[in-house]
């Protein structure tokens, strides 16, 4: 930058209109003397157009892991020609936008050098004297692929071996090919659900799961000390020098096999199989999910104009299937093909949304905690019926699900005599879970039998005998944000093995002439109705971020008594250190806070670690077996909606006065 950009910026600070973080790590970009022009162009672009809000947003802090992953910006509020590089407004720019808080090509070599050093760091005290190894994959976005290169071509230059996929995989394959291609890390770039606009970066270790302590803490340790100069080099060229190995055919080929064990009932799928509607909403679902389905002998019709990659996501306004309007195509084609179920897959395929033809003829998008409470209750009934699941081994099956998910699935496992593990948000947590039912029974089984089991190459029933004898099996994992896992082969919500899942649950429906929500109400009069609603409330860049920190620290510093005129029974606050799960292992601490009412509700506080938002979930529950259902709906309905409204109004009291 010449003299005149660093003097404006300068005054931009003294008038209030940057932030004093902002200038300095425009400071760390600019004060280096091989920074690529288009870097400098762009700021400078930015600069003298006064563009102060998009530089705060850009520049106000480092681009952090969250729950997960990386993710932030490719493509700015304002693309600077620089950025832009000649290519047309819907294409993607030739660079990223520029900023130490987006995901451009320097914070991604950021990531990927971190992550390298850990892993070499994590071998070497192991004992493992070997070259660390590598798989990458990414979806369809703006950059997505040009990022995994990079990935790979940095890793191979500071002395790893890379894998990388010959197109777009989902992110569940990503995992399952961590294990199977015994990798000691892995890769994908994407940013999930979140708009067109983003992209990310997760991070996986050698059991196929995201970061968690202390590899997460470790990682980002590292980042955090690593300078830009250090990175530059790795950026002379324009398009990195092939250094990786393509995956085969047989890494494809691997996962859709492992796909079969998601299915408890092959069976009751091929005698009953649904008519269904697909679509990936132009992203990586289309690769494995359908194909999986076809196996099975499902009647699957695709969303033609969504089953081609698209990285603007032009046929939706967002590309997630939490959002009904994501499956409007969907629903139109099930309405041409007399087909009674919809199912759409986020971009990278680890959620899965579900929409339902009603009696009048409606389509109804499920919930993410009803489709988890129906599978919940279907997995372990039919291992019930297929006699593996008794009165004597039921605490050695489980389910796992985080504390926002709904509580319906809890006394579902209750009376199955299963387990319910409560986890903080994050399917990470869950596959940690996982891995350690996995290794306690591999223990078990070596100084019982004296064998080293491969549970990655054994059959699946094999697989349930040895974990309930020695250890837990998890019939389910599940998330109320539309993430479930039915596959243990898998560290991560997986989207294609949830679309078989589903497809047997609606098969043993069609096999039982249940409707859907036939089938929920008998869980309702079984367990009680269960009525969850979230609502989030966005703060957008620089300014948002404080604005959410100060509004989740203010239920701290002034907490409820009251949420409307109904009394705070406990509040638990997830900061605080001494919590304990079900399995007696300790919680980590997280920006998380609960509180149960005296009516039995329940309401979570917690600030999103991926989007700028603060959510509110809301738990209303019924009595079970009463009389009228239907009027035990209603009430309990109208008095979430009511304390919905109150906390919203609440919230921004609380933004008012702080």
């Amino acid at each position: 930058m010449e003299s005149n950009e660093i003097n404006a910026l300068k005054e931009a600070k003294k008038e209030g209109k940057l932030l004093e973080s902002t200038l300095l790590n425009i400071k760390e970009f600019s004060d280096n003397e091989n920074l690529p022009q288009w870097v400098d162009d762009s700021l400078c672009e930015l600069i003298q157009a006064s563009k102060w809000e998009e530089l705060n947003d850009r520049f106000y802090k480092n681009l952090a892991f969250g729950t997960g992953g990386m993710r932030g910006r490719t493509i700015g509020q304002v693309v600077t020609e620089a950025e832009r590089g000649g290519v047309q407004k819907k294409e993607t720019p030739k660079y990223a936008a520029v900023g130490s808080n987006t995901l451009n090509e320097i914070t991604l070599l950021r990531a990927t050098k971190a992550l390298f050093l850990y892993v070499k760091q994590w071998m070497a005290e192991c004992g493992i004297m070997e070259q660390p190894r590598l798989v990458v994959a990414h979806d369809v976005r703006h950059f997505s692929q040009k990022f995994s290169e990079l990935v790979a071509y940095t890793w191979g230059e500071l002395g790893g071996y890379a894998m990388l996929f010959d197109g777009p995989r989902s992110t569940p394959q990503l995992s399952f090919t961590v294990r199977n291609r015994y990798a000691h890390a892995g890769v994908v770039i994407t940013a999930s659900h979140n708009p067109y606009h983003d992209n990310g970066f997760k991070a996986y270790f050698d059991d196929g799961a995201q970061l968690v302590p202390p590899h997460a803490g470790n990682v980002v340790e590292k980042y955090n000390d690593i300078f830009i100069g250090e990175l530059l080099p790795l950026l002379t060229s324009e398009k990195p020098t092939q250094t990786w190995t393509i995956l085969q055919t047989g890494d494809d080929l691997a996962y859709r096999a492992a796909l079969e064990d998601s299915v408890l009932d092959p069976e009751m799928l091929k005698k009953h199989a649904p008519k269904l509607v697909f679509t990936p909403i132009h992203g990586t679902g289309a690769i494995a999910a359908i194909p999986a389905l076809w196996d099975h002998g499902v009647d699957v019709a695709v969303v033609d104009e969504q089953n081609k990659p698209d990285p603007n996501f032009s046929t939706v306004k967002s590309p997630n299937p939490e959002n009904p309007e994501a499956l409007k195509a969907g629903i139109a084609v099930a309405r041409k093909t007399k087909s009674a179920l919809v199912m759409g897959s986020d971009p990278d395929c680890d959620r899965i949304g579900v929409a339902v033809k009603a009696a009048k003829g409606d389509f109804i998008c499920l919930t993410g905690n009803q489709v988890a409470s129906m599978l919940g209750e279907y997995r372990l009934s039919t291992l019930k019926r297929k006699q593996l699941l008794d009165e004597q081994n039921g605490s050695s099956f489980a389910i796992l699900k985080t504390f926002v998910t709904t509580p319906l699935l809890g006394k579902i496992a209750e009376l199955y005599g299963a387990r319910c593990i409560n986890t903080p948000t994050g399917f990470k947590w869950m596959a940690e879970k996982l891995a350690k039912y996995e290794h306690a029974a591999s223990i078990e089984v070596k100084e019982n039998e004296g064998l080293s089991l491969d549970f990655d190459g054994t059959d699946l029933f094999a697989r349930i005998d040895v974990l309930t004898r020695y250890s837990t099996y998890v019939a389910l994992a599940a998330e109320e944000s539309y993430g479930y896992l039915p596959l243990d082969l898998v560290r991560d919500k997986d989207g294609n093995a949830s679309a078989l899942a589903i497809a047997e649950l609606f098969a043993f429906l069609s096999s039982t002439g249940t409707s859907a929500f036939d089938y929920l109400d008998s869980l309702y009069k079984k367990y009680g109705y269960h009525k969850e609603h979230t609502e989030n409330i966005y703060f957008e860049g620089a300014e948002g971020s404080a604005t959410i920190s100060k509004l989740a620290s203010s239920y701290r510093d002034n907490p409820l008594s009251k949420v409307a005129d109904i009394g705070v029974l406990q509040t638990k606050d997830f900061l605080s250190s001494g919590f304990i799960d079900e399995d007696e292992d300790p919680l980590l601490q997280e920006n998380f806070i609960k509180l149960n009412l005296d009516n039995g509700f329940s309401i979570a506080v917690r600030p999103s670690g991926t989007e700028p938002k603060i959510k509110y979930y809301l738990f209303g529950c019924g009595e079970p077996m009463v009389s009228d259902l239907e009027a035990s709906k209603q009430t309990i309905d109208t008095e979430v909606e009511r304390i919905a409204s109150w906390l919203v109004e609440d919230a921004h009291e609380r933004v008012r006065g702080t």
